[in-house]
């Protein structure tokens, strides 16, 4: 009964972004900007490796992606949850077997002074005895319009779908991880950059100070560098918070609390940008993601239980036996004179249910079309979240070019303005001006090295994280009666 699941096909597009795709990363700025971005190659039709992680060559990147895949508990979680959904698909596939049970009893009884007792004490038989009972019943359902064929089916898609739950959160975990190693990296190099910066302002406030006592400065000039050197010195008070912050998160994706965590420190220069991008066929893409393949496994659940519904409001038969003895001792169980035999063939169709039948029917046609238009909308996000990453990295080269460049101007500013400020040809203005330019470059620099690896992480997760080519999914249950059934 009810529809048969037949998966939507892929958007007929060839390609992610509304323009066509340049070949690298850094094609569209200028030669110099393009020495400086480090360019990496799109490569279109490429495959995701499963351990995208290794290919920034850090070994500690790399431990910790590892630590967390074995240690966290949401995904411990996840895989116990995947567990539980395909033992209830198994013993749902149990329905298709008859059903045996067995069982025995002891009766313990006394007749008193009435009829039955007078002939009993004639006869010479004891007023108390036992009476013992000895069955085995068999039943079955005769599976006639499919309920239990499509139960089963309805409980394998739930399991596929909490499978790729559990894929989609073993991808999820390993880009968090990286990221959040990769931020811890960056604020890391931007507390070194204001700490030297600090040291500077330090020197310069010396030097302005020494000027001010031979007459050379004013208390003005003097205040200025002080207020500078100590807005400097606040800004590494939030980047501190950051970085503790970012390793106790780390702590948490490895499974341990932050006192008991090793948290290695990676630096930024220590991390090797992948040089060359993979970039899925758009057909593909609906394979690869397990979101969608989370949302195609919910539609197919949810069009299976169409059929559940319909069948449960047409007739079912069953078919049940059972054979016994009922002796007056142990020993006379199924011997001759003793036993007992049952059969009952039986019809059971629901006649009136004030339309609670109906409505389920209903119901679960409603479920399947919200199920379809769910799958459509993960279809496009993700179809989206690669058109954006792929943005963002062409973006990213560019925008790591113009920072580079930004931050030479600055540093060769910001050092002629100090030679001219203690030869005395420029006013201290000019110094505080250049040492905030250069403070403001620094960063972001720093920052745009770090947004060109995040993002790589974003476009391997994006295309599906490569879970096809690991085996780290735990291993099915074992079902004894797999060979019986359908």
């Amino acid at each position: 009964m009810g529809p048969s699941y037949t998966r939507p096909a892929p958007p007929a597009v060839d390609r992610f972004t509304q323009t066509k795709l340049p070949q690298a990363t850094g094609a569209a700025v200028d030669d110099a900007q393009r020495a400086a971005a480090s360019n990496q190659a799109f490569v279109a039709g490429a495959d995701v490796p499963g351990a995208w992680w290794e290919l920034f060559r850090n070994p500690a990147l790399t431990r910790l992606v590892a630590q967390a895949l074995r240690r966290n508990p949401s995904l411990q979680s996840a895989a116990f949850a995947l567990r539980a959904a395909q033992e209830g698909t198994l013993a749902q596939m149990g329905n298709w077997l008859p059903s045996i049970s067995a069982q025995a009893n002891r009766q313990r009884e006394e007749e008193g002074l009435g009829e039955v007792g007078v002939r009993q004490a004639v006869a010479g038989l004891p007023a108390t005895y036992s009476i013992y009972d000895a069955q085995v019943n068999v039943s079955y359902t005769f599976d006639v319009w499919g309920q239990n064929a499509r139960s089963v089916e309805a409980d394998r898609a739930a399991a596929q779908a909490q499978l790729f739950t559990l894929e989609g959160a073993v991808n999820m975990l390993a880009a968090n991880t990286a990221t959040a190693a990769i931020t811890a990296a960056s604020l890391s190099a931007q507390i070194k950059a204001e700490e030297a910066l600090v040291d500077a302002e330090r020197q310069v406030l010396k030097t302005v100070r020494s000027q001010f006592e031979l007459g050379g400065a004013t208390g003005s000039d003097v205040a200025s560098q002080e207020a500078q050197l100590a807005q400097t010195q606040a800004l590494l008070v939030p980047l501190q918070t950051q970085l503790a912050q970012t390793r106790d998160q780390l702590a948490a994706y490895v499974g341990q609390v932050p006192a008991q965590a090793a948290i290695p420190a990676i630096a930024l220069e220590d991390l090797t940008l992948p040089g060359e991008l993979p970039v899925s066929l758009p057909s593909r893409l609906v394979d690869q993601r397990p979101d969608i393949r989370n949302a195609a496994a919910q539609l197919h659940e949810a069009t299976a239980k169409i059929g559940i519904a319909i069948a449960n409001r047409l007739p079912q038969f069953t078919l049940q036996g059972s054979i016994g003895s009922q002796p007056a001792q142990v020993a006379g169980l199924f011997t001759p004179g003793n036993g007992e035999l049952y059969l009952l063939t039986q019809a059971l169709a629901p006649v009136f249910s004030g339309g609670t039948l109906l409505h389920q029917q209903r119901q679960a046609v409603a479920a399947a079309r919200q199920a379809a238009f769910a799958y459509q909308n993960a279809v496009i996000t993700a179809f989206q979240n690669v058109a954006d990453v792929l943005t963002a990295l062409q973006g990213d080269a560019r925008a790591l070019a113009a920072n580079q460049m930004a931050a030479n101007a600055a540093a060769r500013s910001l050092s002629l303005a100090q030679a001219q400020y203690r030869a005395g040809g420029v006013a201290y203005l000019s110094v505080l001006t250049a040492q905030t330019q250069y403070q403001t470059a620094v960063l972001g620099l720093i920052r745009a090295e770090a947004a060109r690896y995040t993002d790589t992480v974003a476009l391997y997760v994006a295309l599906g994280g490569g879970w096809w080519n690991r085996d780290d999914l735990p291993k099915p249950p074992e079902n004894l009666l797999r060979s019986l059934l359908p």
